[in-house]
């Protein structure tokens, strides 16, 4: 829910902030790109703090190897998604489209694991969304990159 209430959060203060007047963030999809990166900013530092990193361990499925370095990859893959998020279109073109799409990936790529961490199969510090409500909260995060992705 933490995610859900960043991305939500941030979004509307930087579109406040837009109608204020600040530039960087006059459209809903520039204030949407700042609110996915605060999002994954967010659920990347569970990637790198006890005990949430070895909740995350956890749920990568068994067949899978070396869980513990895909989760490290998979952290510093969203702080980077997250600063490319950040560039405006007009300083280095195609960067924030770029991170956009590649954070969507990201989430359909990660989804096995929500699957995994809502079957049961729990670590005491793991992920304990529900899967009808993780799947929601998933599509509407990809719903948002692309949102971000396609905006001109």
């Amino acid at each position: 829910m933490a995610p859900f209430l960043a991305l939500v959060t941030v979004t509307l203060a930087c579109r406040l902030l837009g109608a204020l007047g600040v530039g960087y963030v006059q459209t809903w999809p520039d204030s949407l790109a700042v609110g996915l990166a605060a999002m994954f900013l967010l659920t990347s530092s569970a990637h790198f703090l006890q005990p949430r990193r070895d909740g995350l361990i956890a749920i990568v499925p068994p067949r899978l190897p070396r869980p513990d370095l895909i989760i490290t990859a998979t952290g510093i893959l969203e702080i980077a998604g997250a600063v490319g998020l950040l560039i405006p279109a007009a300083t280095m073109p195609g960067i924030r489209t770029a991170a956009a799409v590649c954070l969507a990936a990201l989430l359909v790529a990660m989804f096995p694991a929500n699957v995994r961490a809502a079957s049961g199969e729990r670590h005491p510090a793991a992920p304990r969304t529900p899967l009808v409500p993780r799947t929601l909260l998933q599509i509407l995060f990809i719903a948002s990159a692309v949102i971000v992705a396609v905006a001109p």
